[in-house]
């Protein structure tokens, strides 16, 4: 059997939730760090790998995958995990929750948005730290009303963490971060603290797989 290798780089919210699902499953893997303040990203060597210039990039069962939430539903799917739920209803809103963060909040803030809003900006660092307040502050908010169902419980969809969770985590570390105020978030507060007690997301922390 292959090696499994994720390219990744330690502060990479996309990698942070791929890293999460791997621990999950107990799936050994050999981290290979991207530089994205070096822009190793945009190597013809990581081109190759993902023309998207991206990270992470998960070699596994002889194939190369991009996307982080395609990746953890590839694992979901081929490893029975239980990421998602069984149920269709379940399967979209744990989707609905993931996307949320994945789609809404994260990609106005990636590096490649911040690092151009940070060019045309006169006082490029309180432009950026005013922007990803704004918008990490507005779509946490949004997410803690997203939490208020009845289908809620110990984790963002019920008792397991799945794949929402694994998106929450990391963007709570980021709030943490950029000093955004989430102070009032209860349900985020709860779950993250839940999540981070385990093992599985401890070992993910950022912390934890800078090299």
């Amino acid at each position: 059997m292959s090696e499994t290798v994720l390219f990744d780089y330690w502060r990479s919210s996309a990698s942070y939730r791929v890293r999460i699902a791997l621990n999950m499953l107990g799936q050994d893997f050999r981290p290979v760090s991207v530089d994205l303040l070096a822009k190793s990203q945009k190597s013809s060597e990581h081109l190759a790998r993902n023309p998207q210039g991206l990270v992470p990039v998960l070699d596994i069962d002889g194939h190369a995958f991009t996307q982080s939430l395609a990746i953890i539903e590839y694992l979901d799917e081929t490893r029975h995990a239980g990421f998602l739920p069984s149920d269709p209803l379940g399967r979209q809103r744990v989707r609905q929750l993931a996307y949320a963060i994945a789609m809404e909040i994260h990609p106005v803030c990636n590096t490649g948005v911040i690092a151009e809003l940070m060019r045309l900006a006169p006082d490029p660092e309180a432009a950026r730290d005013a922007w990803m307040q704004k918008f990490i502050g507005d779509g946490m908010a949004a997410f803690e009303r997203l939490l208020d169902n009845p289908t809620t419980g110990t984790f963002c969809h019920g008792d397991v963490p799945g794949m929402a969770d694994f998106c929450l985590v990391p963007q709570v570390y980021n709030a943490r971060r950029w000093n955004v105020d989430i102070s009032g978030l209860r349900r985020v507060l709860e779950i993250s603290a839940r999540c981070e007690a385990l093992e599985a997301f401890a070992k993910a922390h950022p912390d934890r797989v800078k090299g």
